[in-house]
């Protein structure tokens, strides 16, 4: 493990890319161009997930790229809980062709790639987080998913996609997210596992709601300390801090009504529940090796390979991009 660095900007970048979370937005927004390939195949999300892709690494310059994939074949969270997802509406089939195609456009190019075994983009996420800790790296998330606001922290910041594009979407970091949403990030999967995702059918703890998992986290510190106070002292200290909050805000008394929620029946269970759900793997081998030029995940790639590769997209203008992004120095040297 490298010795911590004095300043946060001497640290190397690690850029991670939730691919089907990109792919999913650029199929709704640019289905309308019906791109095709020189095969005659749409492409117009894997191209709009390219664009994207660029656009992000000429904006960061990392020095390393990975992206992660959903397992499409089997599913851990699945198994555990067979309406994980339920729900959701069903894929458009064209969707689901550019989906199964992402990995061997990106492979094709020479970038980095994770396919977990039952697992999803969402534990790449995690474990690129921890793997840019663990490394002294700085670490930045593309995805379009709130789950990943939980690996925010002073090494990782997530760029959250919303309709503006790259240019237009937040980059959180812990001041952020605590501004938005009055949560600390360590806190955020706790906060999360209180409020529930009804995207991934999960219900949340009955009556705690976004603002008041955010209040009680907030005042409590932690749901390891509320559920300690209410197990040694049936919850007095919680409803004494929570209605001194109250006071000093001038907002109404919820002490009583948060303990009656937390301890209903089924309460803890929920929370414990989405706890396990939420939590991504972070432990994944991202078979990153920085020191070792021409790996995958590493900047220049080949000139003719991104070329070719590109092409084949048969949009001129992105070619030209790709080139000119993926096959010069890395942005990361000269930008430093």
């Amino acid at each position: 493990m490298s010795a911590p660095s004095s300043d946060p900007r001497d640290r190397k970048l690690l850029l991670v890319v939730d691919a089907p979370s990109l792919l999913h937005r650029n199929h709704h927004a640019r289905a309308h161009t019906r791109i095709m390939d020189r095969a005659g195949r749409p492409v117009w999300a894997l191209h709009g997930m390219l664009r994207q892709i660029l656009e992000s690494i000429e904006g960061f310059a990392p020095d390393a790229v990975i992206f992660g994939l959903d397992d499409r074949t089997a599913s851990v969270r699945r198994e555990f809980y067979p309406d994980y997802k339920a729900g959701r509406a069903d894929k458009d089939p064209e969707l689901v062709d550019q989906l199964e195609r992402a990995g061997a456009l990106l492979d094709a190019l020479g970038l980095a790639t994770l396919t977990p075994p039952g697992l999803e983009a969402d534990d790449v996420n995690a474990t690129g987080a921890t793997w840019a800790r663990s490394n002294d790296w700085n670490c930045v998330i593309i995805t379009s998913d709130r789950d990943a606001f939980a690996h925010i922290s002073d090494h990782t910041q997530v760029l959250r996609l919303i309709d503006g594009g790259i240019n237009g979407s937040p980059l959180l970091n812990p001041t952020r997210l605590h501004a938005m949403y009055g949560v600390a990030a360590e806190n955020y999967l706790e906060y999360a596992a209180l409020r529930g995702d009804a995207s991934d059918n999960l219900p949340g703890v009955s009556g705690i709601g976004e603002k008041t998992a955010a209040i009680l986290l907030d005042v409590a510190g932690s749901m390891a300390s509320v559920w300690a106070d209410i197990d040694h002292d049936e919850g007095r200290s919680l409803v004494e801090a929570l209605d001194g909050w109250a006071a000093e805000t001038g907002a109404r008394r919820l002490g009583a009504t948060v303990l009656r929620r937390l301890t209903a029946p089924g309460a803890r269970e929920r929370f414990d529940f989405n706890v396990r759900m939420m939590s991504g793997r972070d432990d994944l081998d991202l078979g990153l090796t920085p020191d070792t030029p021409g790996t995958p995940g590493l900047l220049p790639l080949d000139i003719d390979r991104v070329s070719r590769v590109v092409g084949f997209l048969d949009v001129e203008a992105t070619t030209a991009l790709a080139v000119r992004v993926l096959t010069g120095d890395p942005a990361s040297r000269s930008a430093r």
